[in-house]
C-alpha cells in the first residue's frame, strides 16, 4: 500500500475535487440538438435524436481543437475549460518558443498581432511588421511573432479571436474583424494566455489528456543555439517534468523528422506521435498516384498515428459521405487516423471551404457536420476527431457508445 504524505493528499485530493466539479458542468449546450433538427429524415437522425436527453461523459473520440476556438480566444485557460465542460476528452496546445526559449501555447510563432492584443499595446514596437493600414488594392498587414519577446512579455498580452480585417486603415479596426458566425462575447475581457507547461497543469486538473503540436518555427533553427532537436525534446520534458504518463500525451508535428525524433529518442512518447498531414494542390483522395505519402514506409519507420486533414478521408458516395480510398488505404497499413478540423469552416450552406473541397458536391447543411462525424467513424474507422466545438463530437461518441 502507498503512503501519501500531507502534501501528496492534499494534491490528490483537489485533483478528485476538480475531476468531480469538471463531470459535473459537462453540458452539450444547444447545438447538437439545433443540428440534428436540421437533417433528412433518416436512420442517423432517429439514432442522434433517440439520444437527446443522455448524459454528457467525456469522450477521447472528441478533441478540443485549440480548446473551444469557435467562440473563445484560442489557446487561453477560458478556451480550455469550454472544451472541457463540453466533454472533450484530449486537448490541444499548439508549442512555439519565445525569445529566451520558453514554449508557449500559440498556433503558430507569427500570429501575435491576429490572436493578442499586441499591436494595441506597449510590445507592438517588437513586431517584424509593424501594423501597415490598407491603402487602395493594398490590404492592411502585420506579423507579430513570440520569438520576438521574452516570456515575461508574452504573459503581459491578452488573447483574442483570432481574426483581422485587412480592409482596415487603424490599428483598432484591423483587430476587430472576427468573422460574423463566431462571436466576442466570451472575449471581451480577452483570453487568459498560457505558457505550455501552464496548460499541462491546467488540462490534466480538468481530468483531459493531451496533444501538443510542435510548431514549425518562422525563423531559422537553430536559433540562437536552440536546435530543432532542443525544441522537440523541450516539449516532451515538459510533460515528463510534471509526471504526464506518456500514454496520456499525443505529440504532434507536420515535420516527419520531430515525429521519427521523438520515436527514437523518446520511444515511450514518440509511440503515440502523431504524423500531421494535409491536402497539397494537385491531391485526389481517391487516387493514390496524387499521395505523397507511403504507408507502408511511415509504419516500417514506427509512426502509428497519422493525421490527415478531414478532406483527405471522406469522398462523396450516392449524395452523402464515405470514407476515401486515402483512408482506407492508410488503415490496411496499421495505422490509426486523426482528423482535423470539424466546425471550423462556419456555415456549410455553401459547401464548406477547405475543410469539405473532396466532398463540396455534396455539403449544402449544418446538419452535414452529422453526416461526415457518421462516415469519418463508421466508414474512414478515425480514433478522434479535432473541432472547434467539441460539444458536437461528444454528444456523437456518446451517443454512439466511444469512449
Amino acid at each position: 500500500m502507498r503512503i501519501l504524505t500531507n502534501t501528496a493528499l492534499a494534491a490528490a485530493l483537489a485533483a478528485s475535487a476538480s475531476a468531480a466539479t469538471a463531470a459535473d458542468q459537462l453540458t452539450y449546450g444547444p447545438r447538437p440538438a439545433y443540428l440534428i433538427d436540421r437533417m433528412q429524415d433518416g436512420a442517423l437522425k432517429d439514432r442522434l435524436g433517440a439520444c437527446l436527453g443522455q448524459t454528457p461523459k467525456v469522450s477521447q473520440f472528441s478533441i478540443g481543437h485549440r480548446g473551444a476556438a469557435m467562440m473563445f480566444p484560442e489557446h487561453t485557460a477560458e478556451s480550455y475549460r469550454a472544451a472541457a465542460r463540453m466533454g472533450a476528452g484530449i486537448l490541444e496546445c499548439d508549442v512555439t518558443f519565445t525569445a529566451d526559449h520558453e514554449l508557449v501555447c500559440r498556433h503558430a510563432q507569427n500570429d501575435l498581432h491576429t490572436t493578442t492584443d499586441i499591436l494595441a499595446s506597449d510590445l507592438a514596437d517588437t513586431c517584424v511588421q509593424p501594423f501597415a493600414p490598407a491603402s487602395g488594392d493594398t490590404p492592411a498587414k502585420a506579423e507579430c511573432r513570440t520569438s520576438e519577446i521574452t516570456l515575461d512579455q508574452f504573459q503581459s498580452l491578452t488573447g483574442k479571436m483570432d481574426a483581422a480585417d485587412t480592409s482596415a486603415t487603424t490599428v483598432a479596426d484591423y483587430m476587430n474583424g472576427t468573422a460574423g458566425w463566431r462571436t466576442d462575447l466570451y472575449a471581451t475581457q480577452g483570453g487568459t494566455l498560457m505558457t505550455h507547461a501552464e496548460s499541462i497543469e491546467l488540462i490534466g486538473s480538468l481530468g483531459a489528456k493531451f496533444t501538443p503540436e510542435l510548431k514549425t518555427p518562422s525563423v531559422e533553427m537553430p536559433h540562437d543555439g536552440f536546435s530543432q532537436a532542443d525544441y522537440a525534446q523541450k516539449m516532451i520534458d515538459e510533460y515528463k517534468a510534471a509526471g504526464i504518463p506518456a500514454s496520456d500525451v499525443w505529440a504532434q508535428s507536420f515535420n516527419l523528422d520531430d515525429v521519427l525524433y521523438w520515436i527514437e529518442n523518446e520511444p515511450d512518447f514518440g509511440a503515440q506521435a502523431v504524423y500531421l498531414v494535409q491536402w497539397h494542390d494537385g491531391f485526389d483522395e481517391q487516387d493514390p498516384e496524387t499521395w505523397q505519402q507511403d504507408f507502408a514506409a511511415l509504419k516500417d519507420q514506427g509512426v502509428n498515428f497519422l493525421a490527415p486533414s478531414m478532406n483527405m478521408l471522406v469522398t462523396p458516395e450516392d449524395g452523402d459521405f464515405t470514407a476515401s480510398a486515402y483512408a482506407l488505404a492508410a488503415r490496411e497499413a496499421g495505422l490509426s487516423l486523426i482528423t482535423w478540423t470539424l466546425e471550423r469552416s462556419g456555415p456549410l450552406t455553401s459547401g464548406g471551404g477547405w475543410y469539405f473541397r473532396s466532398v463540396a458536391d455534396v455539403t449544402d447543411s449544418d446538419a452535414d457536420y452529422f453526416n461526415i462525424l457518421r462516415a469519418l467513424h463508421e466508414d474512414a474507422g478515425v480514433v478522434a476527431v479535432f473541432s472547434d466545438w467539441p460539444a458536437t463530437v461528444t454528444y456523437y461518441a456518446n451517443c454512439m457508445g466511444l469512449d
